[in-house]
């Protein structure tokens, strides 16, 4: 038998009955004022076990319509802006700037740590173009001049003198560099053009064993103990090698070298030499490996003589130019033994001294067959070295700018040579001038498909302001002040 107590009701007092709030008593009339309050709550972001329950917490993907995007899709859509908006898109979100980094092609390093950190490669995992030229140099800001060139910048002292020392002091430990490349190629294995100074073999076939879609190279401070790791660049069309740059470094490309790039890479279509040392055997070379090469720049050689007689062997070249060459061959040798290039189409000479009539002879001879010739501030061109090239009979369209030199006469007894040609431009020659044209050269400028005709800067200049006030206001500008000080005293 089980007995039970019931317990009492307490009494609730009046004294101790709490105050109704203000917000109560506010809300308890206002029955549109709290629908519309409570009707402003949002879902959860994620599902709630309840799924009557609200909750304050909104969904990202109803405000940004961009979550329900792929990313391959939004990256499409990225690809499409303009390139000014991109850094601004970068700053919207970290996934924006995820994929901003994804679209990045072409990267200047200027600090040597980011690369060798890993940072670069796991940002910028689809680079295809690398300049690490600036990079490559100790960031030393210490020193009060700055020695710029068209491609790096040094930090010098007052007391700097051309001898190249600065720029080895300031250039990065081979090994470094080398480490640097390792970590490029492991990362960005679809690179199709570097830039790359101070590197040794072990770094180049770093980058050739896992960049296998490298396309274009630029060496700087090559010599030939780095060509050996060259080889490896199977499909290397484009190849710029920089031995030596006067006041900064210097470095020796031999026919060692050039030997050793002609049998690796047999795919060129594009070569630069600038700087580079050589002889006829290693142009030899190139000519019989590279049988694919069709333009050819040769910057500031110091090749030896007799080496432009090699050029016959490159049988598809199609384009040569010379740039900044203080000779083009001393002693190239007797005229009978140049074979002309039938497939050489174009002849640039830019910023060359033509002054010897056997170098000049030479070289047209073998660009016989060309069919356009610029000449572009060729110091030291005179007229007997510019009829040599009458030789070159198929020419087309000619350039003449800068050639102070050559004179109305010379060009006539050249143009008058030159049965096919249909173009010409003569700027800034001032030796040659208007009033000296002859009947027959007026002849042939009426039958041309195009003429540029200003070879006196500094008379058309004055022809073009007369009428106007133009050096006129500052004659009347002195003389008013000169009555004004006339007139005070």
């Amino acid at each position: 038998m089980s007995l039970s107590v019931e317990k009492p009701n307490p009494i609730s007092s009046p004294l101790k009955k709490k105050p109704p709030r203000w917000s109560d008593i506010w809300l308890k009339n206002t029955n549109p004022f709290k629908n519309g309050v409570f009707g402003m709550q949002f879902q959860s972001l994620s599902t709630p076990k309840d799924p009557n329950k609200k909750t304050l917490i909104p969904k990202f993907s109803e405000i940004d319509r961009t979550l329900l995007l792929s990313d391959e899709i939004l990256l499409r859509i990225l690809a499409k802006l303009p390139e000014s908006q991109r850094n601004h898109n970068s700053l919207v979100c970290k996934r924006w700037l995820s994929l901003q980094d994804r679209l990045v092609r072409s990267l200047k390093v200027l600090d040597w740590g980011f690369l060798q950190s890993g940072r670069l490669t796991s940002r910028f995992s689809n680079l295809t173009q690398m300049d690490l030229l600036s990079g490559s140099l100790f960031p030393a800001r210490n020193f009060d001049v700055l020695l710029n060139h068209r491609m790096f910048s040094v930090h010098s002292g007052s007391r700097f003198s051309p001898n190249g020392h600065l720029f080895q002091e300031n250039l990065l430990p081979v090994d470094v560099i080398d480490r640097g490349l390792k970590e490029l190629a492991s990362g960005c294995p679809y690179l199709r053009k570097l830039v790359v100074i101070g590197t040794s073999e072990l770094g180049l076939l770093s980058i050739a064993e896992e960049c296998s879609t490298l396309q274009d190279l630029e060496l700087h401070k090559c010599n030939d103990n780095v060509l050996r790791g060259i080889a490896a660049c199977e499909n290397l069309q484009v190849l710029k090698l920089v031995g030596t740059l006067n006041g900064f470094y210097s470095s020796k490309v031999s026919d060692i070298g050039l030997t050793i790039l002609a049998q690796g890479c047999k795919r060129l279509v594009k070569l630069e030499l600038s700087g580079c040392e050589g002889s006829f055997d290693g142009i030899k070379a190139i000519g019989q490996c590279c049988q694919m090469l069709e333009e050819l720049i040769v910057s500031d050689h110091k090749m030896e003589s007799g080496w432009l007689a090699a050029l016959s062997y490159c049988e598809n070249l199609k384009t040569l130019k010379f740039q900044s060459c203080k000779r083009i061959d001393s002693n190239p040798g007797p005229n009978e033994y140049f074979a002309s290039c039938p497939t050489l189409e174009r002849l640039h000479l830019q910023k060359c001294q033509l002054r010897e009539k056997k170098s000049a002879s030479a070289l047209f001879a073998i660009c016989g067959a060309v069919r356009e010739i610029v000449f572009q501030n060729c110091w030291g061109m005179e007229n007997d070295v510019f009829r040599l090239a009458s030789t070159c009979r198929r020419v087309k369209f000619a350039s003449l700018e800068g050639c102070s030199l050559v004179t109305t006469e010379g060009l006539e007894s050249v143009m008058l040579s030159w049965k096919e040609i249909e173009r010409l431009k003569v700027v800034s020659c001032k030796n040659i001038k208007d009033k000296d044209i002859s009947p027959a050269l007026s002849a042939l400028f009426s039958v041309l498909k195009e003429l540029k005709w200003s070879p006196d800067t500094k008379s058309h200049l004055q022809s073009s302001v007369v009428g106007t006030s133009m050096g006129k206001k500052g004659c009347r500008f002195f003389k008013r002040m000169l009555d004004h000080k006339l007139a005070a005293f």
